[in-house]
């Protein structure tokens, strides 16, 4: 006489619902609760992984064409506007990572109740990168705003073209 199979279910299809995966009766070994672990990200982990999207979206697409356009390396001068143009859209994606970091250092802050966490044996690594990532931001912001303020930067364009 065989047993029978145990009957599948399906995991909801919310899916903003943490889903529990451990086996039914494991314990969470930390709590000794049954109770499922729906507990948000760390603070510090949601800042790390933030400060580091953004630093990875200025290393990898602000920083290179930022640097093309200020030595004109392998820039033909036809293509100088759509590369300013360029630059501006990645600086906005860039400026959306920094407002999402700038988020997490918020709530971390918020969290732990210290207005500055650079110092705190738990959380300041975290936030040391933070400040590394906001020290570069600073720099690049201060070269693309140069570049964008200036009118034309080597850009000529006759009102006929228009």
């Amino acid at each position: 006489m065989s047993k029978p199979k145990p009957e599948f279910q399906m995991p909801p299809t919310d899916l903003r619902t943490p889903i529990d995966i451990r086996a039914a009766g494991e314990s969470d070994a930390a709590s000794g609760s049954d109770a499922p672990t729906s507990e948000a990200p760390l603070p510090d982990v949601c800042l790390m992984l933030r400060a580091h999207a953004e630093m990875r979206c200025l290393s990898r697409e602000v920083i290179p064409v930022l640097r093309q356009v200020e030595t004109r390396k392998g820039l033909p001068e036809d293509q100088v506007g759509a590369a300013l143009a360029y630059l501006e859209v990645t600086w906005i994606e860039a400026r959306r990572h920094a407002s999402e970091t700038d988020a997490a250092y918020s709530t971390l802050t918020r969290t732990i109740g210290l207005e500055e966490c650079e110092g705190d044996p738990v959380y300041g690594g975290a936030c040391r990168y933070r400040a590394a990532v906001l020290v570069l931001r600073d720099v690049v912001a201060r070269r693309v705003d140069a570049l964008l303020a200036s009118p034309a930067v080597g850009v000529t364009q006759s009102a006929d073209e228009c």
